[in-house]
């Protein structure tokens, strides 16, 4: 799918100081559109991208009177080779780029008994490959400018393997270690790497797990993670108590681990 013209949503008088810029690619909805408040709420202008223009025209209403400026954009992952020019762009629009998110995925429902191809290809397609195909030209911009942080939304789940939804797991493995990699090419010239790794979120996606642990709301994960943003972290569970949770889950060997249901 194609991209639609940025739209100023909120054009608020600019500051004496200039207010440090953000874009958000999967904005719309859920942790996306937490996310957008609550860097509003900082003062941050925004660049808010998803591929439903009409909750992202919906969004920037509601935060009208809270942020500098809103543009937004309608743009589908799929389309990866429209990146680099949107990237460019954005931007352009914004006057400069601080901080890019990447919170765009998908999750089918989780089911031992469930193998369906086209499924697991689209998991990794929006997941990891749309991530990379953001990911890799933000990286080169914030490289040349010697300053930026990149932070993408991961998943607890991409700690192991798990039974009931491989793919979604191996997506975010492999989005887990493309971080790694950034965080390691890049903290040398003073870019900051950030992998978010939640727990369960009430969101769409909740509806597709295989059992319900103790999930937060899209706010409260917002908050875990700009605590994250504003400290600079590596790596962040949120909320925190998943990192000791995760440190069990890795430390079963995998004669045992392959009998659970996890």
């Amino acid at each position: 799918m194609g991209t639609q013209p940025g739209t100023l949503a909120t054009a608020a008088e600019q500051p004496l100081e200039a207010r440090p810029k953000a874009v958000i690619v999967g904005a719309s909805r859920g942790i996306g559109a937490a996310l957008a408040r609550r860097l509003a709420a900082e003062g941050y202008d925004l660049a808010l991208v998803s591929r439903d223009g009409e909750r992202l025209q919906a969004l920037a209403g509601d935060l009208r009177g809270e942020a500098g400026r809103v543009l937004t954009y309608t743009h589908d992952v799929h389309a990866t080779e429209e990146v680099p020019a949107l990237l460019q762009r954005i931007a352009a629009e914004l006057g400069g780029l601080d901080l890019f998110i990447y919170n765009a995925g998908v999750m089918f429902p989780a089911d031992p008994e469930r193998y369906v191809v086209e499924e697991d290809l689209e998991t990794l397609r929006v997941n990891t490959l749309g991530a990379v195909a953001w990911l890799n030209p933000v990286a080169l911009r914030f490289r040349r400018a010697g300053h930026g942080h990149i932070v993408a939304i991961g998943s607890i789940a991409g700690d192991r393997g798990r039974r009931g939804n491989p793919a979604y797991a191996a997506s975010k493995a492999a989005l887990h270690a493309y971080l790694e990699g950034l965080r390691n090419r890049l903290a040398r010239h003073g870019v900051t790497v950030t992998t978010i790794k939640p727990g369960q979120v009430r969101t769409e996606m909740l509806a597709h797990a295989e059992r319900v642990v103790s999930p937060v709301t899209p706010e409260a994960a917002a908050e875990g993670i700009w605590r994250a943003i504003r400290a600079r972290r590596q790596t962040a569970y949120v909320p925190g108590r998943w990192r000791w949770v995760s440190l069990v889950v890795r430390a079963i060997p995998s004669f045992i681990f392959r009998r659970l249901a996890l």
